[in-house]
C-alpha cells in the first residue's frame, strides 16, 4: 500500500503539527517546574525526618509528623501532576504522528482531534494539581519567628 506524499502534503503536515509542538514546549517546561518541586519536596522530607529521628522533644516530633503529613500530600499531588503531564505529551506526540498520516490519504482525522482534546485535558487537569500543590506549600508557612528574650539594651 503506497501513500502519494508530495512536498505539498508533507508542508502542510508539517504547518498542522506547529500549535501541538508549541503545546509540548510548555509541558516539558512544566515537567521541569514540577520535578524541581518534587526533589524540593523529598529533601524537605529527608531533613524533617532525620531532625526527628534525633529529638525528644514531643512538640518538636508532634510538628514534625504534621509537616511530613503535608509534604507526603504535596509529593503525590507533584506525582499526580507529573503523571498527566507525561500523559499529555504522549497525547501530544500521538497527535502530530496522526496529523502526518493524515497527510498521507488515511482518513484518520478524528483521532487527531480526540488526542488532541485529551492532551489539553490532561494539561488543564495538571495546572490544577500544580495549584493545588502551591497552596499547600504556602499554607505551611509559618511566618512567626521566634525571638530570644534579649537582656536590657546596652
Amino acid at each position: 500500500m503506497a501513500f502519494p506524499l508530495d512536498s505539498s502534503s508533507i508542508t502542510h503536515g508539517i504547518q498542522l503539527a506547529v500549535a501541538p509542538v508549541f503545546l509540548l514546549t510548555a509541558v516539558s517546561g512544566m515537567i521541569g517546574a514540577v520535578a524541581g518541586r518534587l526533589a524540593r519536596i523529598i529533601d524537605r522530607a529527608r531533613l524533617v525526618e532525620d531532625r526527628a529521628r534525633d529529638s525528644l522533644d514531643a512538640e518538636f516530633l508532634h510538628r514534625a509528623g504534621l509537616e511530613l503529613l503535608e509534604l507526603r500530600r504535596r509529593g503525590q499531588l507533584a506525582n499526580g501532576c507529573l503523571a498527566l503531564l507525561t500523559t499529555c505529551a504522549f497525547l501530544i506526540g500521538l497527535t502530530i504522528i496522526v496529523l502526518f498520516l493524515g497527510e498521507t490519504g488515511l482518513q484518520i482525522s478524528r483521532w487527531a482531534v480526540f488526542s488532541f482534546l485529551l492532551g489539553v485535558a490532561c494539561f488543564l487537569a495538571a495546572l490544577l494539581c500544580f495549584l493545588a500543590e502551591t497552596f499547600l506549600a504556602t499554607r505551611l508557612l509559618d511566618f512567626k519567628v521566634r525571638q530570644r528574650p534579649q537582656g536590657p539594651p546596652a
